[in-house]
């Protein structure tokens, strides 16, 4: 299947269900929907939507995200979409939807960071120039007064936050090594003007300013309660330079003068749908919108419009029969626009049946490392969208010679919807930009290759419409499609505990892998099972129950062969396997009950950092944020432990202290 990853199955049971005359049907289907959106995608017209939310979006202050909105409306309404509208989440810096707190609006005018130092070349007398490179400056800035504020510069010789509490900052800006938001809430506590950031995720980028987009005291976004503070951001080459001055003096006198606001305002999506032929379900599309990039996330949005584009002259001139659901394009601000969306909007939420994320999709074709990769839903949302999506990568990038692969699901954008207190399964197809310009003013137009924006828009074309369309017929090859991916991944699980029989040399190792081995080929039974009894979500008369029991017997058949490994490893070593002790965690795990309050993921947005005692936001951390969604009200915390580690291997998180911790401020209940 392309390049996904694949176990070979020699095991006859394995192979038992096979391909019914309908269901190979099912598959020519996809590939005649592949042909004919293909036939009717547009690659030019793709990028020129592309370059047009470029040319507002990459100065990232909400009246230009405003204007990207305008324009999308307009566009999408050409593209053929009806219900066309921009909402106005408000930008107030107080509301919450889930736990994530809105941001304030902001509005940047101009701004300058100039070197004073006597003797500076001209080239490097201008540190910042917002209109010039509006990443130079960081999002959320402070302003200053008209005539602006000359200071200090400084370095920070260690950002540990013991050594940062030592140092008088107060009036200074402060150069830094990494990001500034991490320590931002201490440069606000020490009184900094603010930070001048000289951090890169690609240092040969030597023009190349890294964009600042997190300048809240709390977390991501600058909130109500965040401090205003200055930021900037050097490029390698100005860094350098700064950095050589201050290794001969402590200080550097530099005038800063930002002309920018914080309000109360909105932050506007746009959404709207191809309607189906009846059916009150849709089929979900989304893109972030508000951000400074051509590759992220500029070519998502437009990959998307171009889908939905096709889509339209495709059923317009009959090739394809208008779909039974309706397909819903959503281009709005990463994580901030879905959590609105969502919220606001619960019974649309209920009626989405599944959901394709695309997030800087469209990287050049000859560069390493920008291979398509399909991140799929977290295990406890496993579903039949997992398996179709590769199956049609395999069966599209299979077909035009591109390679391909797969991951298991990752937090960063929006595709935690597939969670259960949603329920929308989500797959994210990303390719990255090659030459690495993630969150980069190069990240320009420049660098979008058109090639790969014509395959991102037949892929999501032929996913939204294939399951928009699905009935009993389709439902049955989906099902099917689930179970053998299911097959390959009980396989595979198993698989990694029988390679480590052969090295093991005691009793106690040998019971170690048999009932972790069987816990995790009991856990991957359940797991794909639900995978394929999620078909009926779209198919609900689909025939699943054969294609459970064969998951079951691929499940038997690889506890069997475990056990007879151990048995033979056992007689060599003439010991017994030892069943392992309770985990001592789940002593106390097993009397808590997490009983989750909102959607999503805890951010901890509102809680500063230094009362979090030491643990993770559960917005990017992936084990607190899976272990949150497997919290259902009624599974015991040692089973959400259990679950977590099942699926994302051992954590050294402490799960019941990080609970209580939440619980304590208000983020769970305990049941």
């Amino acid at each position: 299947m392309g390049q996904e990853r694949t176990l070979r199955l020699s095991c006859p049971i394995l192979l038992a269900i096979l391909l019914p005359t309908g269901l190979a049907a099912s598959e020519a289907e996809l590939k005649s929907q592949i042909a004919s959106v293909a036939s009717e995608v547009r690659p030019d017209e793709a990028m020129e939507h592309m370059r047009r939310i470029y040319s507002t979006d990459r100065f990232f202050t909400f009246p230009k995200f405003q204007q990207t909105a305008e324009y999308l409306k307009q566009a999408m309404t050409a593209a053929g979409l009806k219900n066309v509208e921009i909402v106005g989440a408000p930008a107030d810096g107080t509301s919450q939807f889930g736990f994530w707190t809105m941001p304030m609006a902001w509005d940047a005018r101009s701004a300058r960071l100039e070197l004073l130092e006597p003797g500076t070349p001209p080239e490097f007398r201008v540190l910042a120039d917002y209109q010039q490179v509006p990443a130079s400056l960081g999002m959320w800035s402070a302003r200053t007064l008209p005539q602006g504020v000359t200071t200090e510069l400084i370095a920070l010789a260690s950002e540990k936050e013991a050594d940062i509490e030592k140092l008088d900052l107060k009036g200074k800006l402060v150069l830094t090594a990494s990001n500034p938001a991490g320590i931002k809430w201490l440069l606000a506590r020490k009184g900094a003007l603010g930070a001048v950031n000289t951090f890169t995720e690609n240092p040969s980028l030597e023009n190349g300013r890294q964009w600042i987009n997190a300048w809240g005291d709390n977390g991501w976004a600058f909130t109500r309660t965040s401090t205003p503070l200055m930021c900037f951001s050097l490029s390698p080459k100005l860094a350098a330079y700064v950095r050589g001055l201050l290794a001969k003096k402590p200080s550097l006198q530099v005038r800063a003068t930002v002309d920018t606001r914080h309000y109360t305002g909105v932050y506007p999506y746009v959404t709207g749908v191809l309607p189906g032929s009846g059916s009150r379900e849709e089929v979900l599309a989304l893109g972030h919108t508000s951000e400074q990039g051509a590759q992220d996330n500029a070519t998502g949005v437009s990959g998307i419009l171009e889908a939905m584009s096709a889509l339209n002259r495709a059923i317009s001139a009959g090739k394809l029969p208008r779909p039974r659901r309706s397909i819903r394009m959503l281009a709005m601000g990463e994580l901030y626009g879905t959590m609105h969306f969502l919220s606001s909007n619960p019974l649309r939420a209920r009626r989405t049946v599944a959901a394709l994320c695309l997030d800087t999709p469209a990287a050049a074709y000859e560069l390493p490392g920008t291979e398509y990769t399909i991140y799929l839903n977290p295990h406890v949302a496993k579903s039949y969208v997992d398996a179709f999506a590769l199956r049609l990568a395999g069966l599209y990038f299979g077909g035009i010679g591109r390679p391909w692969h797969w991951k298991e699901y990752m937090t960063g954008t929006d595709t935690y919807m597939g969670e259960p207190m949603i329920g929308i399964p989500t797959v994210w197809p990303y390719s990255g930009s090659g030459i690495q310009t993630h969150h980069n003013s190069e990240d320009t137009p420049d660098r979008v290759d058109a090639r790969s924006l014509r395959d991102i828009s037949i892929l999501t074309a032929a996913f939204t419409y294939y399951i928009a369309s699905a009935g009993e017929a389709q439902g049955a090859w989906l099902a099917e499609l689930a179970q053998q991916r299911g097959n390959e991944q009980i396989a595979a699980g198993a698989k990694g505990w029988l390679d480590r029989v052969p090295t093991a040399k005691t009793g106690e190792e040998l019971g170690q892998i048999l009932y972790g081995g069987l816990d995790k080929i009991a856990y991957s039974v359940d797991r794909e099972n639900h995978a394929v009894r999620s078909v009926t979500r779209v198919a609900p008369r689909a025939p699943v129950k054969a294609f459970l029991a064969n998951l079951q017997q691929t499940g038997e058949h690889q506890s069997a062969e475990l056990r007879q490994a151990v048995e033979r490893r056992a007689a060599q070593l003439r010991v017994k396997p030892v069943r392992p002790a309770p985990d001592p965690r789940f002593a106390a795990a097993e009397k808590i009950i997490v009983v989750r309050k909102r959607i999503g993921s805890l951010p901890l947005d509102d809680l500063p950092p230094d009362q979090r005692e030491g643990y993770p936001s559960g917005a990017w951390d992936s084990v607190a944020q899976i272990a949150l969604f497997w919290c259902d009200g009624r599974r015991n915390l040692a089973e959400v432990i259990r679950l977590t580690e099942l699926e994302t291997g051992p954590s050294k998180l402490d799960f019941v202290g990080y609970f209580q911790f939440l619980k304590r401020h208000g983020y769970v209940d305990f049941r």
